[in-house]
């Protein structure tokens, strides 16, 4: 019997750190607006035929043929070319 009652007693402790754990690690993390996940330096690709830009590594960029891509420094330079974001592409407004 008090090898049960021991166990138990291990089980909801282990159970209130680990529940303690990620509050304190919840309560330091830090939201960031995504349009600062793509500063300046972050690199798109877009299509000469085309009007979407997007990251390398979404699907439309790897449809993009090599004699049409594009490739852009920034969301900014491609914007100023007259592209717009890609609505299928995660992470671009």
């Amino acid at each position: 019997m008090l090898i049960i009652l021991l166990l138990i007693l291990i089980g909801f402790g282990g159970f209130g750190l680990g529940r303690l754990s990620v509050e304190v690690r919840g309560s330091s993390t830090v939201h960031i607006d995504d349009t600062e996940l793509f500063a300046e330096d972050k690199r798109v690709v877009a299509s000469e035929q085309g009007t979407k830009y997007h990251l390398p590594w979404c699907s439309g960029a790897q449809r993009i043929k090599g004699e049409n891509r594009i490739e852009f420094g920034s969301v900014r330079e491609a914007e100023e070319s007259g592209y717009t974001p890609a609505q299928n592409c995660k992470g671009l407004k």
